[in-house]
């Protein structure tokens, strides 16, 4: 039995009595443990401690009091063959993106295709909602991130930043495109920062906001939903998570698996993800706008190094950040809990 997170531990006890091999997976972890964490670990380890490994997604993660022959480190990974990472055609993606309300131009239609998980062929319908003055034309070059409203997402910083520091030398526009808020019932601060994020928006000179595009993308079929932001990450000319605190931040291994520059915060799975230099760009102090800005400027005004770091991106996934790779992990943890259960038999 291969349990998720904190919600499931208390099943842990139960199962390991009947004898059934267990092994419990943490998603969610920080850097620099505080007082209050170990606390939460201390607790929860009540219940862990009966499973027969305990997964990390990185060794950061890993709570001192599991002992490290009981600590297994698995990344976490994508799913090439969904919708949020199947392969599209330029053509579909445009199709998609217009479709959705985000790109100027008549809807995609029956070109606006994407394929379910279960191998039927769907098309994108539902329209995003958008805070903008005109649709995306075209040609239009921009620069994304796709993230929950978030204070740690750092929206305000994403928006301050173009603004200020891209906008100015550029000819990029700016997409922020989250959820709709009202389909995310875990995340009551949601509404509070999009408010904030209109806010600042509004706020901007003319010239600046029009270049500025807020996307609450639509919730009601989430394969649906995968494949706008599909569509998305591959016709963005950059790809930014600027994030103030990250788990593991898989929607960079998503744009990095479309060969998409990615410039991100050397935060939390994110660094594990990114080689600076290599296969994207780390912003050091994410906080800094500046330096952000700098950045995402080098990169559209460097079409070589674009097509470099997306390259290498791809790469760095295929090697390390696919489904199929976790897979024959787990099947070797299991293969040794196995062979452990029968060795003490």
């Amino acid at each position: 039995m291969i349990l998720h997170d904190p919600q499931t531990a208390g099943l842990i006890p139960t199962l390991a009595g009947e004898g059934i091999p267990v092994i419990w997976r943490c998603h969610v972890g920080v850097d620099n443990p505080n007082e209050l964490a170990r606390s939460a670990w201390r607790f929860l380890n009540g219940y862990v401690n009966r499973a027969d490994r305990v997964v990390f997604s990185r060794e950061q993660f890993a709570w001192d009091d599991i002992e490290p022959s009981r600590r297994v480190i698995i990344p976490p990974s994508i799913d090439a063959l969904g919708p949020k990472n199947q392969g599209l055609r330029d053509g579909t993606c445009e199709a998609i993106l217009r479709a959705a309300g985000l790109r100027a131009g008549r809807t995609g239609g029956a070109d606006a295709v994407f394929v379910r998980l279960d191998g039927r062929t769907a098309s994108v319908r539902r329209p995003a909602q958008l805070d903008e003055d005109r649709p995306l034309d075209a040609d239009a070059r921009y620069v994304l991130q796709v993230s929950r409203w978030d204070r740690l997402k750092d929206p305000l910083g994403v928006i301050d930043g173009f603004a200020a520091h891209i906008a100015p030398g550029t000819d990029a526009h700016l997409v922020y495109a989250g959820p709709d808020v009202r389909a995310v019932s875990d995340d009551p601060e949601g509404v509070g920062v999009l408010r904030a994020a209109h806010e600042r928006r509004a706020a901007l000179p003319r010239h600046v906001r029009e270049r500025v595009h807020l996307a609450l993308l639509p919730m009601d079929d989430l394969e649906e939903n995968g494949a706008i932001v599909n569509a998305l990450q591959r016709r963005a000319t950059v790809v930014v998570q600027k994030s103030l605190a990250e788990g593991f931040g898989l929607t960079v291994a998503e744009a990095m698996w479309k060969a998409r520059p990615v410039v991100a915060s050397r935060i939390g799975g994110i660094r594990d993800q990114i080689e600076h230099g290599h296969s994207g760009l780390l912003l050091d102090d994410p906080a800094d706008l500046r330096e952000y800005g700098a950045a995402v400027r080098r990169i559209l005004g460097d079409t070589e190094l674009a097509v470099t770091l997306g390259s290498a991106a791809r790469e760095r996934v295929r090697g390390r950040f696919l489904a199929t790779h976790s897979l024959l992990e787990y099947l070797a943890l299991i293969e040794t809990i196995l062979h452990d259960r029968e060795a003490a038999a």
